[in-house]
């Protein structure tokens, strides 16, 4: 997708970004009065994403990535580092300034059940999101929710049922729905089908291209599995202990990769083609 007149390519930017976390003193080192030091779960990362962009931010369990991501919009605060938004800074800001700049960047997590109000009908959370923000068209909320069903593939019927009595790949399409009820710029999607079908996985990674082909919002595409961020990534960067250790376009990294860690990671799964896109 290329920038409107007046409106750069660059979306985020993310510099030297740091988050430690503090660990507990075991039995010998309260006895010996022993420090222990913290846990750099984020350790000066920094990587770019432009506009209309999929990045896939993959990793082994424990590399940081959902902590990056979390400290992305401050749902934890990072303890240094710049995180900007078409050059804001997004940890300068808070109350409705805070707000204006998530609603830009949407989280879609892994378990959408836990991210859904349970006593909310469907028609009622995606009515909410858009008319909390003022979303154009929110004022008319039957036409609204349905224009956000068919954008995800659900008919109108979902509109009325509760979250508990759908199957995941719809609810997981509900929380999408959710994020693009706001008219984000970004969708922040962590291992956002890795609890799912590989069917319904196919479906999920090509609705996540339309968004991307029809509507220009860029991605930041968070899994451990190799072979799904192939589908659907332009560019990887690949996380170690809190650390990019390898980035570059997918079908580079994926050919040629250059770090260690990355070659375990690939020998570790099935090779993934990413000059295929998975069909339903």
């Amino acid at each position: 997708m290329s920038a409107t007149p007046g409106e750069t390519k660059r979306l985020l930017e993310v510099d030297s970004l740091v988050k430690e976390f503090g660990m507990r003193r075991g039995l010998a080192e309260r006895l010996t009065r022993t420090e222990v030091a913290p846990h750099r779960a984020v350790d000066d990362v920094s990587f770019t994403l432009d506009r209309g962009e999929i990045l896939g931010i993959a990793g082994g369990s424990g590399s940081g990535k959902t902590t990056l991501a979390r400290c992305l919009i401050r749902l934890i605060e990072p303890d240094s580092g710049e995180v900007r938004v078409d050059g804001i800074d997004i940890r300068a800001h808070k109350g409705a300034e805070l707000r204006e700049l998530r609603r830009r960047m949407q989280m879609v997590f892994q378990d959408p059940y836990a991210s859904l109000n349970p006593r909310m009908t469907v028609g009622a959370a995606l009515h909410e999101a858009g008319k909390v923000h003022n979303r154009p068209g929110s004022d008319n909320e039957a036409a609204f929710v349905s224009a956000l069903l068919g954008r995800v593939q659900l008919t109108d019927r979902i509109a009325a049922r509760k979250p508990r009595e759908l199957s995941g790949g719809q609810r997981q399409r509900v929380s999408i729905a959710r994020a693009l009820a706001v008219d984000p710029e970004m969708i922040i999607a962590d291992e956002a089908v890795s609890a799912l079908d590989v069917s319904v996985q196919a479906q999920l990674l090509n609705l996540f291209l339309d968004l991307r082909d029809e509507l220009g919002v860029a991605v930041l595409f968070i899994s451990h599995q190799l072979a799904v961020i192939a589908e659907v990534a332009d560019r990887i960067a690949v996380m170690r202990h809190g650390r990019i250790v390898e980035t570059g376009p997918t079908k580079e990294v994926f050919a040629n990769p250059q770090d260690e860690y990355t070659q375990a990671l690939l020998r570790a799964h099935p090779h993934p083609d990413p000059r295929k896109r998975l069909v339903a």
